[in-house]
């Protein structure tokens, strides 16, 4: 590990085309615990996540300089991007389940990295989905087509799909943004287990639910990393106007 940090990125910038989309942005992130990023529409926030797993090189326009290193080696240039997105999984704003069966949702991860015992395939999918706190509510339904779940089980069948590859990172985008009250504390109650084991970076528009959940807290804002710190110190005594701003409700 870098320092003693998980993911540690260094002046990174981005640009889609001639428009820059992160300026300069240093982060150390720490091994298991929640660091949340905070911020207005449009500051760079998921942008920002997408570079810890190359997820933003599908896009065309993109260009990237600085650097991002995982477990103290550089993502862009010393990572295999398979093996990349294996150690750090992404959960997205919307439940994607695969139009296939519960169990094979949590199993196609992987088979794709080479497992094809059964024995062991039913030890992983019962696991990740005992760790996304799902098995109770479905383990009578996993040759079920998982588009029958409800949003917020989607949700929690696409968290089992990435712990059943066994991350060590786990990225997620908004990840509660889509769901109702009751399933958002679900996610909640699941991310603050899911730290013991992981470190996780979420992204989210929703000042209170950073508050609740993370340890860190990043405030972005055009772009840039305005303020990051332990989570109950930049809420309570921001040392940044434009933090104290946002988070009293002044723009955003």
């Amino acid at each position: 590990m870098t320092n003693g940090y998980k993911i540690v990125t260094k002046n990174l910038n981005l640009f889609y085309g001639d428009m820059q989309a992160l300026k300069n942005v240093s982060l150390e992130i720490p091994g298991n615990k929640v660091t949340a990023f905070i911020g207005p529409s449009g500051c760079g926030k998921s942008t920002f996540l997408k570079t810890l797993n190359r997820m933003n090189d599908l896009v065309a326009s993109v260009k990237i300089t600085g650097d991002v290193y995982f477990d103290g080696l550089n993502v862009y240039k010393e990572y295999d991007i398979v093996e990349l997105r294996k150690n750090i999984g992404m959960v997205f704003q919307k439940p994607n389940p695969f139009p296939m069966s519960i169990y094979d949702n949590v199993a196609y991860g992987p088979r794709i990295h080479g497992i094809k015992s059964k024995s062991k395939l039913d030890e992983i999918v019962e696991k990740s989905l005992r760790d996304s706190a799902l098995w109770d509510e479905i383990k009578d339904r996993l040759k079920q087509n998982a588009l029958g779940l409800s949003g917020g089980q989607q949700q929690r069948l696409c968290i089992a799909r990435v712990l059943a590859v066994e991350p060590e990172v786990v990225l997620m985008d908004e990840p509660t943004s889509a769901l109702d009250p009751i399933s958002t504390l679900k996610i909640e109650d699941l991310i603050q287990e899911l730290k013991q084991n992981y470190t996780i970076v979420i992204v989210t528009h929703n000042m209170q639910q950073a508050a609740r959940i993370s340890d860190l807290t990043a405030f972005f804002l055009h772009g840039e990393v305005v303020e990051f710190g332990n989570t109950n110190e930049l809420f309570s005594t921001p040392r940044d106007k434009r933090t104290e701003d946002y988070i009293t409700g002044r723009f955003g």
